[in-house]
């Protein structure tokens, strides 16, 4: 697929906090990254790394007491983060970006049907055509009969409820679309579909795709192009056969070799020793460094961003190698 040389999404130096009665809770702190049109965007990393806060700032939909607090969105020339709500919710919000957020299974109400919950958001975003054709050709896109929009929640699957959710976020065919966690508690055949329909969504519709997940294989079916977050953090970019045959990073590292490997003969789990930062006031320093193998003095600092082939890595083994 042919991307287009400016980015269709650049966000860089993003901060989203949650400014709580301890102190500010520093979950994205510092983020940077582009995603080109039709490109995909693997986003991993352990549980409360703050992969979904990131989602949720570039939604702009973070909870109270969330809040972005630095940093730029540019979503095709428009700076989101500076935006007013109205003119965001008007014009951005679903039209050019849209979000499959964690837990969708559970988001659909209960007491209305697929279509009269589908029908409610073009009402909501002014959709002038005929509503009823744009609900059977969303439903269709995601490989649903048009008959599904007069049922209720509780009369589908798991993997029609993810479908039909997938389907909102696409209404009013967005630009970029932000899927948190989308196989979560599918069991693995319809995990492989949800992916393969967000494959197809991504080359067909050149929709620019941002999958938030934990499972390293998962975004490997995906992702053109994998980030690593750690305790608020991107610490590595790379294309995914980079970060799989190459990872940089240690705890990148850490990460592939924890993953098990079913045709080898060393049958081993590995496991990373210690816990992530408090988020509330991370030492100066690289976050990794109480749990790194690597570790060394200049590692109390903050690492800066050192670039590689395919994207950067923070971490201050690859400083002789820039200068």
């Amino acid at each position: 697929m042919q991307h287009q040389s400016s980015p269709k999404l650049q966000v860089s130096g993003l901060q989203a906090y949650y400014l709580t009665e301890r102190g500010s809770l520093k979950a994205v702190d510092g983020i940077n990254f582009e995603i080109q049109q039709g490109q995909s965007l693997g986003v991993v990393g352990e549980s409360a790394c703050g992969k979904s806060t990131l989602g949720a700032a570039l939604m702009r939909s973070l909870q109270y007491p969330g809040k972005i607090v630095g940093g730029n969105v540019v979503l095709t020339g428009i700076q989101l983060t500076k935006l007013a709500d109205s003119r965001f919710n008007s014009e951005v919000r679903w039209k050019k970006i849209a979000m499959v957020f964690q837990g969708a299974m559970n988001a659909l109400d209960p007491v209305f049907t697929v279509e009269s919950q589908l029908r409610e958001i073009l009402k909501q975003h002014g959709y002038q055509g005929d509503i009823r054709s744009k609900i059977a050709e969303s439903l269709k896109a995601v490989g649903l009969d048009e008959s599904v929009s007069k049922r209720y929640p509780h009369e589908l699957s798991g993997g029609m409820k993810q479908r039909v959710v997938i389907a909102m976020a696409l209404l009013m065919e967005p630009q970029v679309l932000i899927a948190d966690e989308p196989t979560t508690a599918l069991d693995v055949l319809v995990q492989s579909q949800i992916i393969a329909l967000l494959k197809k969504l991504q080359i067909e519709k050149g929709i620019s795709v941002i999958l938030i997940t934990h499972d390293l294989a998962l975004v490997a079916q995906v992702a053109e192009v994998i980030s690593i977050m750690y305790a608020g953090q991107l610490v590595e970019i790379g294309s995914a056969k980079e970060i799989y045959k190459n990872p940089k990073h240690p705890y990148t590292q850490a990460l592939i070799a924890a993953v098990p490997k079913l045709r080898s003969e060393d049958k081993k789990i590995n496991f990373i020793p210690g816990a992530p930062p408090s988020l509330i006031d991370p030492k100066e320093g690289c976050r990794f460094y109480p749990r790194c193998p690597h570790a060394m003095e200049s590692c109390r600092k903050d690492p800066p961003e050192f670039k590689t082939e395919t994207g950067y890595v923070r971490c201050w083994l690859y400083q002789e190698s820039q200068t």
